[in-house]
């Protein structure tokens, strides 16, 4: 028996004509190929545009963010738009103080829009790393990379290849990360696209009840980090081109122990656990067989490729709507209050007894600055960028690791269903930066030891 994850990929829509109307093998077959290798090659391939190599899909972002930015700015503002009025249309902003909270940061987040645009905004408001940061460097590019690449995930989760690899990473992901193996995908997804994508996929699946509260927490908490390309970003600023590849692989090593860590500790291992994903029986015999027919049986259900991909791009649409005004407000909060305010000094105290524990050689300076990444996840690489070696390489490491930061991985959360609170989000990436300094710093006094850094 091995666990069925039943995910209709994107055929909700279609439930009530699947049963009557299925394709035949011979289509399903060739759909399931040739979608899903449209899919990978569009999220997972980068390709040399220009001087960038990226998947194509951000290709496309960048260049409506850079070739038409105007085209792009105005379609920011009409999801903005939405995105703020639609908890007034659906009532959704008297739900609970949560949503009341996070309505009002979508107002204010279109209000510091305009201010920005029309260049009225206070003096300290517009330099460099303030609005101009959070409206081009992330609110402009989220803005058009989640619809498009929910447009391409349908190539990914319409048409039986999540099903797949659902079946055939359960043995892996169950036992390490307490996830299913359809959440290998979220993973992979967000690690190469960009963590609001992944986040697009785990909503969407525990929307369909093929993910508990708690897997979906640990998903969305874990998996979620900046992409690669963002990788590159923050090891430039800090020095560590020349060291990529050791840096590279022991961010993504040292991200997912952590995980696996926090997915057995509270707050997430208090969350509820339960979900039915009934059992498959498979017919010949091996994970794979079970795996090829479980795909295939979604591909013939899939017949409507229109609605397929209209669903994907409503729901990124209203995600992206969610997200951008949200960026804007709260990012805009968080990086006030790192500059102007003792809040993360006074939270880089609570850090202090680790960076000391790691070895690191100004321990107190290397917490405040590291702190400063639950505002946003690039400034400890910006506060830390003239630190020692060591220093600089546990910075980079906390920067992917830590995964949740107020200027857009929170409020990206929060414009999901899943049913996780700023303050556990809070505790979560305390207990993330913790263990992330401790692995760290260990693994780079090694590397130092061996001459692999420094």
């Amino acid at each position: 028996m091995i666990e069925q994850n039943t995910t209709p990929g994107l055929n909700d829509e279609n439930a009530t004509t699947s049963s009557k109307k299925l394709l035949s093998t011979p289509i399903a077959l060739i759909q399931l190929i040739v979608f899903s290798a449209i899919g990978l090659v569009m999220f997972f391939v980068p390709f040399t545009i220009g001087e960038k190599s990226t998947i194509l899909f951000d290709h496309g972002a960048t260049y409506l963010v850079t070739q038409q930015h105007t085209l792009s700015v105005t379609l920011l503002f009409l999801l903005m738009l939405y995105g703020v009025s639609k908890p007034f249309i659906d009532g959704s902003w008297r739900k609970n103080i949560t949503y009341m909270i996070m309505t009002a940061f979508k107002i204010m987040g279109l209000i510091l829009a305009v201010m920005y645009v029309a260049d009225v905004a206070p003096a300290f408001m517009m330099e460099k790393d303030m609005l101009p940061f959070l409206f081009e460097k992330l609110a402009l590019p989220v803005g058009m990379i989640v619809p498009l690449g929910a447009l391409i995930l349908a190539f990914l989760v319409g048409f039986g290849l999540l099903e797949m690899v659902g079946v055939l990473m359960q043995p892996i992901m169950k036992p390490i990360w307490k996830t299913p193996g359809s959440s290998a995908i979220d993973a992979v997804a967000s690690f190469v696209g960009s963590y609001s994508i992944g986040l697009l996929i785990t909503n969407r699946v525990y929307l369909q009840k093929q993910y508990s509260a708690r897997e979906a927490i640990i998903i969305a908490t874990g998996f979620s980090t900046v992409s690669a390309a963002f990788m590159v970003i923050v090891a430039k600023t800090l020095g560590l081109m020349e060291f990529w590849n050791m840096f590279f692989w022991s961010t993504l090593v040292i991200t997912f122990i952590v995980t696996a860590i926090t997915a057995r500790i509270p707050p997430i291992s208090l969350f509820d656990d339960s979900v039915e994903r009934p059992a498959l029986d498979h017919k010949g015999g091996t994970r794979l067989a079970a795996a090829f027919d479980l795909g295939l049986s979604t591909s013939r259900r899939a017949t409507d490729l229109k609605q397929i991909l209209w669903s994907n791009f409503r729901d990124g649409l209203t995600m992206a709507a969610a997200i951008v005004p949200s960026i804007i407000a709260v990012g805009l909060t968080g990086l006030l209050l790192a500059k102007y305010t003792p809040v993360f000094d006074a939270l880089g105290l609570l850090l202090y007894p680790f960076t000391w524990l790691g070895g690191l050689p100004e321990p107190l300076v290397a917490a405040k600055g590291m702190s400063a990444g639950l505002a946003e996840m690039f400034l400890p690489a910006l506060l830390l960028s003239e630190a020692d070696i060591l220093t600089r390489y546990v910075a980079g490491v906390i920067s992917i690791s830590s995964v949740l930061f107020f200027s857009a991985m929170i409020p990206c959360v929060l414009a999901t269903e899943i049913p996780v609170s700023v303050g556990k989000m809070v505790i979560i990436w305390f207990e993330r930066v913790v263990l992330s300094i401790l692995l760290a710093a260990a693994f780079g006094h090694l590397a130092m030891y061996f001459n692999w850094i420094g």
